[in-house]
């Protein structure tokens, strides 16, 4: 049952930890937070099993886009909001889940759900190269 279970990771889970387990965290290194955002057209970071991930991912695959999601443990929130901060600037305010859109910070659910309604989510994804029709 544990080959089950570590086979059922995804990727960018996988990706997150690291080789060793110990998880990768750092500034200007190829295997850094600030690489999985920019090189994704849209991803979602958030905590383990959060409902409002869940939310966001299911809204984006509504729309035709398939957004890479980092789901983060509670003994790294820290480090890997404190990085994500540092890709726009953001020193205040940056909570999970965090929404990048082409490699910047989008915002959160309440973000994507006020553009979704407004209808100017789509342009925005398209613009992002995330939607092509």
């Amino acid at each position: 049952m544990a080959a089950t279970a570590a086979g059922s990771r995804s990727p960018l889970r996988n990706f997150f930890d690291g080789a060793d387990g110990e998880g990768l965290v750092t500034n200007g290194t190829e295997n850094s937070v600030t690489k999985l955002a920019v090189e994704n057209a849209v991803i979602v970071f958030g905590r383990r099993g959060c409902c409002m991930c869940h939310v966001v991912k299911m809204l984006l695959l509504g729309l035709g886009v398939n957004p890479a999601v980092c789901e983060v443990d509670e003994e790294k929130e820290k480090a890997v909001l404190n990085e994500l901060s540092g890709i726009n600037g953001e020193r205040d305010g940056i909570q999970f889940p965090a929404i990048f859109v082409g490699g910047k910070l989008f915002g959160g659910l309440d973000r994507v759900m006020s553009t979704h309604i407004s209808g100017e989510l789509v342009p925005i994804l398209k613009d992002a190269g995330a939607l092509w029709l």
